[in-house]
């Protein structure tokens, strides 16, 4: 939890300082003031949505390179046939095009879907996860995360943080200024205290703005849990759940598509407000509580 924090911190403050010399050059090229604040909401809407929407855009480029995986254009062996023409029949079942279908070098249980749109998306799985679960499970596995290209988890996850990284932008200077202005009397602010402030009001604004950009996180994984059962039967998928729960361990996921992995998360009070998945007790749980019609196979 305090590592995530510490890199939450780090991200604003680097957000802060280049925010703050936008508007500086701003002001002093284009008269923009501070104290206008449909222009100061446009510029943290532009910087809100561009860094969200962006890494939405090169989310598939950035998950081939980091992980090293190897994309399947033509399978090698019986394996990989078998990976590829899963995903291929779980997506026309999903009613999606078919997503590129990789394989990474890691140790753990675990698997990631991602991409800028749901005809334009990777299904990734781990060899610990190819090694560790029979075809049942990793078939549920491979439904999980079609479910989530299906249900546009990767955009609208995207178009959430945008909107957060847009009032916490725009709300902390707001704010900052009010603050500020009544501290110094200065009411357009741009003073190094207003800055001070600024950057304070960034991190705590920010908390919140994770808090709830990670609910939904978690929410959109018990929608995909009950997708999974519903392309590949809920016994598989609470078989695979299972699996994963008893051998769980650290994911070795970039960052950039940690959220989009399988793998569940331990953990209560504060730091269960920070985890992208719920426990995997409960998303065990809620799928055995589903009603029966909704854990149906299709096709």
């Amino acid at each position: 939890m305090f590592k995530r924090i510490a890199l939450f911190l780090a991200t604003n403050l680097a957000v802060m300082v280049l925010l703050g010399i936008v508007l500086s050059v701003l002001q002093n090229v284009f008269g923009v003031t501070l104290g206008n604040n449909g222009v100061l909401l446009v510029f943290a809407a532009v910087f809100g949505f561009g860094g969200s929407l962006f890494s939405l855009a090169i989310s598939k480029w950035v998950a081939k390179r980091t992980t090293g995986m190897h994309v399947i254009d033509q399978p090698r062996n019986e394996h990989e046939t078998w990976l590829y023409n899963t995903v291929r029949r779980q997506a026309e079942a999903a009613g999606i095009k078919m997503p590129e279908v990789g394989i990474y070098d890691a140790p753990e249980i675990n698997a990631f879907a991602t991409g800028p749109s749901r005809n334009n998306s990777l299904v990734a799985v781990s060899t610990g996860l190819l090694r560790a679960m029979n075809r049942d499970e990793a078939e549920a596995v491979l439904a999980h995360e079609v479910s989530h290209v299906a249900n546009g988890d990767m955009v609208t996850m995207a178009l959430i943080q945008g909107v957060l990284n847009t009032f916490v932008i725009f709300l902390a200077r707001v704010v900052g200024r009010i603050i500020d202005s009544a501290i110094s009397g200065n009411r357009e602010g741009g003073g190094l205290a207003y800055y001070a402030i600024v950057f304070v009001l960034d991190i705590v604004f920010g908390l919140f703005a994770s808090i709830i950009a990670m609910w939904f996180s978690r929410w959109r994984e018990f929608r995909a849990d009950a997708g999974g059962a519903s392309l590949a039967g809920r016994e598989k998928m609470i078989a695979a759940l299972q699996r994963l729960a008893s051998t769980y361990g650290q994911s070795t996921l970039p960052s950039q598509v940690r959220a989009f992995g399988i793998s569940g998360s331990v953990g209560g009070g504060l730091k269960r407000l920070f985890m992208s998945h719920p426990p995997l007790a409960e998303r065990i749980q809620a799928l055995r509580d589903a009603p029966a019609q909704a854990a149906t196979v299709r096709g």
